[in-house]
């Protein structure tokens, strides 16, 4: 399912109901930090974090937005990027939708 149809999808199953949207915000924080590639993040996870991630997975934390992030793998994206998790994710106040 491509990031648009999850959106969708998101989306139908909240309709109606008002809560606050969550944005994953990885690549931004990456920007900041002039790290442009996976690869380069998989390398600073190695050395910063001693954490090991396979690229496939590195993948889909960079293009989808992730429904769930075990703390592991947060803690040492936290480590590598010399971040704080609030910088990994953008919250929006709640907004009504229409039923």
């Amino acid at each position: 399912m491509n990031t648009t149809a999850l959106t969708r999808a998101r989306t139908a199953r909240n309709e109606g109901r008002e809560g606050v949207q969550i944005r994953w915000q990885l690549r931004q924080v990456m920007a900041t930090r002039e790290i442009w590639k996976g690869a380069d993040l998989i390398r600073l996870l190695q050395e910063r974090a001693g954490f090991e991630i396979s690229s496939a997975s590195m993948s889909a934390l960079l293009n989808h937005q992730p429904s769930q992030v075990k703390w592991e793998t947060l803690q040492a994206l936290c480590t590598a990027l010399r971040c704080t998790p609030n910088e990994l994710f953008g919250v929006d106040a709640p907004v009504p939708t229409s039923k």
